[in-house]
């Protein structure tokens, strides 16, 4: 009874719970999985067996990841390091907007563990790591070298 006299009261009460009105989260957070896409032999054997990577950090003070920041992964049991070169949330403009979030692993001192990326990068990609590389002493060029397509 008491539920009859508030929807009489408040007909729209009923109907906004199944409306959802907060956006779809596309974002790169805490154990958020991952494509791997070099050719890197744990890499492949992980993206093979069907268990992708998963972050354990995200290396900047929003814990939310962009392109090009560093994240910390979870990969076959062990812990790497990697690059995000392409993302599934909302870019800024002239940044492409991808189908998955893509990471490049990478070792301690900034260079790849694969020898080629077979997704494409966008180019903004290229002015984000080369200033990275002068300020935090890492070398990130040879990922950009190794990438086979730009966007």
């Amino acid at each position: 009874m008491f539920k009859t006299i508030l929807h009489k009261i408040h007909p729209v009460s009923q109907t906004a719970r199944t409306i959802h009105t907060t956006s779809c989260l596309n974002e790169v957070r805490l154990l958020c999985r991952l494509r791997v896409v070099d050719n890197s032999e744990i890499g492949k054997q992980a993206m093979a067996e069907g268990k992708p990577p998963r972050i354990i950090c995200v290396y900047n003070k929003q814990r939310v990841g962009y392109i090009g920041d560093r994240v910390l992964v979870a990969i076959k049991g062990q812990k790497k390091k990697g690059i995000l070169v392409g993302l599934k949330q909302t870019q800024n403009t002239k940044v492409p907007k991808f189908d998955s979030n893509n990471v490049a692993l990478i070792d301690d001192s900034g260079a790849p563990l694969g020898t080629r990326i077979h997704a494409p990068i966008p180019t903004i990609l290229r002015t984000i790591l080369k200033e990275r590389t002068h300020t935090k002493g890492a070398d990130y060029t040879k990922l950009l070298s190794i990438a086979t397509k730009f966007v």
